[in-house]
């Protein structure tokens, strides 16, 4: 009711444009779609059939992911409440006779990149057919038909459509990270429904970091049971986890952090560090700027030993090997290793040991082994160098300038930055990252280089529990802009998607909502009539942006529990973004009507919202009373009683403020004061969260 309400809303107001194409319920946005008036009517004798050219492994191979996506993906949603298929049949006869028709025209090969992907999906009363070059087209293409099942009551159809689709980039990732907070096999696989359904086709698996390494070894067992503390995958996991993939149309590219970002390795193997000292897995957050040592050859004999492993593991072209934040402290304060430096000539102009140029012979001796076990390198922006050869993938979190002068350079990049989702960052700022601007100051060949990009979930403040929600549903705003067009850049139907999309993917097994609301139980010590008043607070917060979580006086470890009120709030309020999008909406009104000559709000758009923004405003006036005493009830919830109080003060200035807006008065000079000052003071972050509707009441007071 709230959303419906605040999408007329929006409309009497006039903030929807009129040029906004009809995308209906589609996230990614097609290249081309065909709307007609009719539809088809899903029945319970649903059938459908799958015609492929030739009958050989590949195909069979194909044939299965196909049959698996339709059964456990699809069918579902065109059948609720069914169990298994149901009465829906596959049809084997070789004339199209189903009400679903797939056809594709070779199997695609999954671990080419570039592979086609596109499709052609035409939905008419009589029934559906779907074709494309390769069957990865048919799962992209039933991902689309998913999302077009519409329910009325205990009727599901489909709208009469002609799609036309294909992908902007052949590159489009989510890193999982499950070395920071390990991740159980069905989380993986659920966040892999996820990618299905927003076209995805990589995840890239970060399995070795600090504080974890995550892959079972046979040739290093301690790098597993000492470096992963007894929590990683097996590999028979591993074989499961590509396989499931791979029935979904999705690469998994596996990424060893070296030779920064490696103590757990050295915990395993002390021979590998650039100092004397023994390292346990490493339980705080943050850069801990612990490297292995370049110069020894035995380092190299250990990598190439597990590369040769490694690499008959993942069968993905591509292998990850990290290589970002280390600044060579270690390196710089190892008499031996300072002067391997000055004997190699890595040295800059000053003569000084030069880290960067230690780090390039580093990743240069890397990539010669997964050349010989015919894979690509890729690594994070820092080691780019001149003496990098241009067979190695960048992957940029830096910034755009080294997106750009990879591709310069002539190397293949991707570009993370702008897509890291573990910043508590809004899907609108993720949105507007482009690896591929207008812009972009590359030649037509150095655009060709710019394979796509990833988001990114880091894991520091993310557990099995609640990692889900801080990916969904905000990352399949990258999916889209990864996927559709440049020109896709409504923000304002993103959103309106985008809550379309997070409801399907709940459906599919996520828990980026239910996650959070049993955390809300617990928290309300499983009080129902608790839950809500909590559930209104933590609806109106958000978690501290960016890197700031780390700073706000509470000192996190791996062992610290996930489990209070920050980690139950939205990554990104809804509430407070629709309350905010409704206040420029109403002046935006209101200055139209000031142009028009009238005073206040009088007519009907701007009496409607006024309406809503005062209904929440009173809502979350009235709802410090009821939070309060069971904010101080639980001693880990004591600490949001201040971010309440301010809440109730906070409404209680816009309710004031769009009283004197609709008689057409403006506040005076020292109540508008006193306002900004409470304002300022409701930004202040408590129990590392703040406050999400400051910045629009800020701008209803400050309304001339």
């Amino acid at each position: 009711m709230r959303s419906f309400l605040f999408l007329v809303l929006l409309a009497l107001a006039g903030t929807l444009s009129a040029q906004t194409p009809d995308t209906r319920t589609l996230l990614p946005v097609p290249t081309q779609t065909t709307w007609g008036q009719s539809r088809f009517t899903v029945k319970p004798d649903l059938s459908w059939q799958v015609f492929t050219p030739t009958q050989t492994a590949a195909s069979q191979a194909a044939d299965s992911a196909v049959a698996q996506a339709v059964e456990r993906l699809v069918l579902p949603a065109l059948l609720p409440g069914r169990t298994g298929v149901g009465p829906s049949r596959k049809q084997t006869s070789p004339m199209p006779t189903a009400s679903i028709v797939l056809q594709y025209g070779r199997p695609g090969n999954l671990l080419m990149l570039g592979e086609d992907e596109s499709y052609t999906l035409r939905v008419t009363p009589m029934g559906v057919a779907l074709n494309a070059p390769t069957h990865l087209g048919i799962l992209r293409g039933l991902a689309t038909l998913r999302q077009l099942a519409t329910t009325e009551k205990k009727t599901v159809w489909l709208p009469e459509v002609d799609v036309a689709d294909a992908p902007r980039f052949p590159w489009r990732g989510l890193l999982l990270d499950p070395a920071r907070h390990f991740m159980p096999v069905s989380v993986i696989k659920r966040n892999l429904d996820g990618m299905w359904a927003t076209k995805f086709n990589v995840m890239h698996w970060h399995l070795a970091d600090d504080q974890g390494f995550r892959v079972e070894s046979k040739l290093f067992p301690r790098l597993h049971t000492v470096g992963g503390e007894g929590q990683f995958y097996t590999q028979q996991q591993v074989r499961e986890v590509i396989r499931y993939a791979a029935q979904r149309g999705i690469r998994v590219i596996p990424e060893l952090d070296m030779p920064g970002h490696a103590t757990a390795w050295l915990a395993a193997y002390p021979r590998l560090a650039s100092n004397d000292s023994v390292y346990g897995v490493a339980r705080k957050w943050g850069v801990l700027n612990i490297a292995m040592d370049p110069t020894k050859e035995t380092t190299y004999s250990l990598i190439d030993s597990l590369l040769s492993e490694m690499t008959r593991l993942f069968p993905d072209p591509y292998f990850h090997i990290g290589g970002d934040e280390n600044d060579g402290r270690q390196w710089k304060r190892n008499p031996r290793i300072v002067a391997f430096m000055k004997q190699k000539g890595f040295v800059d102009a000053k003569g000084q040991p030069d880290k960067h140029a230690l780090q390039t012979y580093f990743s240069r001796r890397v990539l010669q082994m997964l050349t010989r076990y015919q894979k690509k390198m890729v690594g994070w922006d820092e080691i780019l160098g001149p003496d990098l050869p241009k067979d190695a993938v960048i992957q940029s979190w830096r910034g755009k300038k080294g997106l750009y002068d990879a591709a310069k350079a002539g190397h293949a990049t991707l570009l993370s930055n702008g897509y890291y989702i573990d910043l508590n960052l809004t899907a609108a700022s993720h949105y507007a990252s482009d690896p591929l601007p207008q812009d972009a100051p590359l030649t037509p060949e150095q655009q060709k280089l710019i394979l796509g990009g990833e988001a990114t979930m880091w894991s520091e403040f993310a557990d099995s529990l609640i990692v889900d929600s801080r990916i969904w549903p905000r990352a399949a705003a990258v999916a889209e802009r990864l996927w559709s067009a440049s020109t896709v850049r409504d923000v304002p139907d993103m959103y309106r998607r985008l809550a379309l999309v997070s409801k399907q993917l709940e459906t599919l097994g996520l828990r980026h909502r239910s996650a959070p609301e049993q955390l809300l139980t617990q928290l309300a010590g499983g009080r129902q009539t608790a839950v809500a008043p909590l559930r209104t607070l933590a609806n109106m917060l958000e978690p501290v942006e960016e890197y700031k979580r780390h700073f706000q006086g509470f000192k996190y470890t791996t062992q610290t529990p996930l489990n209070r009120l920050v980690d139950a709030a939205p990554a990104e309020s809804e509430e407070a973004r629709e309350f905010s999008v409704a206040v420029d909406g109403l002046l935006a009104y209101r200055r139209t009507a000031q142009g028009q000559g009238a005073a206040g709000l009088q007519g009907q758009p701007g009496k409607a919202l006024v309406a809503y923004l005062t209904n929440e405003l009173e809502y979350w006036q009235a709802n410090d009373a009821l939070v309060q005493p069971i904010l101080k009830q639980n001693p880990s919830l004591q600490e949001y009683a201040p971010l309440s109080t301010q809440l109730k003060a906070v409404a209680t200035l816009g309710l004031e403020r769009l009283r004197l807006l609709e008689k057409g008065q403006a506040p005076t000079p020292a109540w508008q004061a006193n306002a900004l000052k409470q304002l300022d003071a409701a930004k202040a972050p408590a129990g590392q969260t703040e406050l999400a509707v400051v910045q629009a009441i800020r701008r209803l007071v400050e309304a001339k």
